[in-house]
């Protein structure tokens, strides 16, 4: 009985201090509001800002050409042909030769 009241103090006080440790480390620093500074006036008729400058000119940015959807549909066939082949002849002569082997998919790095 003795060691039940020592085991239930013990854990009652490591369960305040985890619940203060908590509470310290979420409750925000600060009471005041912090007020962003305002920017200086800028002219109306200047021109949106970039990124890292306002000087760049934006580079011309070549689109990849498209790909069509039966292409691609294409080369996920084949690649699940391979790995079906690699699994049943795995399944059919388990070799350990054959279970740390590369596939030959282009897919795979």
């Amino acid at each position: 009985m003795d060691m039940l009241l020592m085991g239930l103090c013990v854990t009652f006080i490591g369960v305040a201090f985890t619940a203060l440790a908590f509470v310290a480390a979420t409750r925000p620093t600060s009471s005041v509001p912090v007020t962003q500074p305002q920017p200086p006036a800028v002219k109306a008729a200047a021109a949106p800002a970039r990124f890292f400058s306002d000087d760049a000119a934006a580079p011309s940015i070549a689109l990849p050409p498209q790909v069509p959807i039966e292409v691609l549909l294409h080369q996920i066939e084949n690649h699940v042909r391979l790995e079906q082949a690699a699994a049943e002849s795995f399944v059919a002569f388990p070799t350990q030769a054959q279970l740390h082997s590369k596939t030959t998919s282009p897919f795979v790095n």
